[in-house]
């Protein structure tokens, strides 16, 4: 017996049929009630950024190396960190062994200098009395020489006319050279007395050096307060055998008065923030007590907050709303919330209700078919939460988990999951 041929349902029937058997699929896994669901509704969403650093007095006075020392000194006493000091008390002392050591070698110079002074202005006293002596003689023999000269031809002979007018230019010559002997030897002592004057000065500008810098080996509170250690590029405190140069701050006298945190933001978390932005602010020490700030002020860069970190963020400095010295003091931890962005109509879901499928963002909406793959955009909006940007409207009922998976099997009393749990894993955006 023949049998007629078997005819085939064409293609557009034979996917109409696949997305019945889906969708029946579909309401089969979506209708019972083990399904969580989440209803979006329009809400103020707030974007905040995580931050965390250390409080700083708005106002601190800087305590450095007196700029009066005459060079690099080391440290061999410093106040602990954090101590309470008065004004005028001493937070830090230098060694001066060195600089005493050298005032006592600029005084002995000076007392040389001083000596040699003496000694030359002696010497030469004498010396030039020497010469004036010689000078006199030589006046008086030529005025001899003048009064006595035979010029007379009737007189005297030509030979003794001829040896009386060379004594007289021999007295003549004399005592012009001792004129000039004694201009050259009071040039020469005033040369000498120079020379001995300028090592007489450097003396006393050794002794001056000297004696400002043993005036500079303590550094002295300006003012009551709390005493904050500087920090070097380490980010090690300073400490006694260190090394430091004139002008170099060592510590600080923070103004407990009025505070404010200084915050760090990671790059990637930046974006939207600016001066102005809201942000509460909380002491490690004091986690149930949240102080409203702004942001004062937002670095330009970002930069690495650690030496040798490829990590970068933006520091921040918040203004605080409220400074309470009792509980606030320089250096506390704190962590920060900064509100970056406000959506005051919002679509939010939460970020398990979102998935992957095929390269696509997509939620499980429910509709009467079931739960059916709407592909949806999103943007972050805070912990847990993601915005709607489309796909969804107000009223919207999302499944919390994949409706194929069904609901999350109950763990098991001692805690560990139910046989043949499946695990749904939501592809949330950034």
């Amino acid at each position: 017996m023949r049998r007629s041929p078997v005819e085939l349902p064409s293609l557009p029937v034979l996917r109409a049929l696949g997305l019945a058997i889906t969708l029946a699929a579909g309401c089969r896994a979506g209708a019972g009630p083990e399904v969580p669901t989440y209803t979006v509704r329009a809400e103020r969403l707030a974007l905040r950024v995580p931050a965390e650093g250390n409080l700083e007095a708005v106002r601190a006075t800087q305590l450095a190396v007196p700029t009066d020392a005459p060079g690099p000194l080391r440290i061999t006493w410093l106040a602990p960190d954090g101590a309470r000091v008065r004004a005028g008390e001493v937070v830090a002392r230098f060694d001066g062994t060195d600089l005493a050591r050298d005032l006592a070698a600029a005084e002995g110079d000076l007392t040389i200098a001083r000596e040699k002074d003496r000694k030359a202005a002696a010497e030469a006293a004498a010396a030039l009395a020497d010469l004036d002596r010689e000078a006199g003689l030589a006046r008086s023999e030529l005025a001899a020489a003048d009064r006595f000269q035979k010029k007379d031809e009737l007189v005297f002979s030509r030979h003794e006319i001829l040896e009386s007018a060379v004594d007289r230019e021999l007295a003549e010559a004399r005592e012009a050279n001792a004129r000039a002997a004694r201009s050259t030897r009071a040039r020469q002592a005033e040369a000498e007395r120079a020379l001995v004057a300028i090592d007489a000065r450097k003396a006393d500008l050794a002794i001056a050096r000297s004696r400002r810098g043993l005036a500079a080996v303590e550094v002295r509170a300006a003012h009551d307060g709390l005493l904050v250690i500087e920090r070097d590029f380490r980010n090690e405190l300073v400490r006694p055998g260190d090394t430091v140069f004139p002008g170099q701050a060592i510590a600080w006298l923070p103004d407990l008065a009025r505070m404010r945190a200084q915050v760090f933001v990671l790059e990637a978390d930046a974006a939207g923030l600016e001066r102005g932005k809201p942000a509460l602010v909380t002491l490690e020490s004091r986690p149930d007590a949240p102080i409203p700030a702004r942001v004062e002020r937002v670095d330009a860069l970002a930069k690495p907050r650690f030496r040798g970190s490829p990590v970068q963020y933006f520091a921040v400095d918040l203004a605080l709303d409220r400074t309470d010295p009792a509980i606030m003091k320089p250096g506390a931890r704190v962590r920060a919330s900064i509100e970056v962005d406000t959506r005051r109509h919002a679509l939010a879901i939460p970020r398990q209700a979102l998935f992957e499928r095929e390269g696509q963002s997509v939620v499980f909406r429910r509709s009467a078919r079931g739960f059916l793959p709407v592909a949806v955009a999103t943007a972050p909006a805070g912990p847990g939460l993601l915005a709607v940007v489309s796909g969804l409207a107000a009223g919207d009922v999302v499944a919390l988990v994949d409706p194929a998976q069904g609901a999350e099997p109950k763990p098991k009393p001692d805690g560990s999951p139910a046989p043949g749990a499946g695990a749904a894993t939501p592809e949330g955006g950034a």
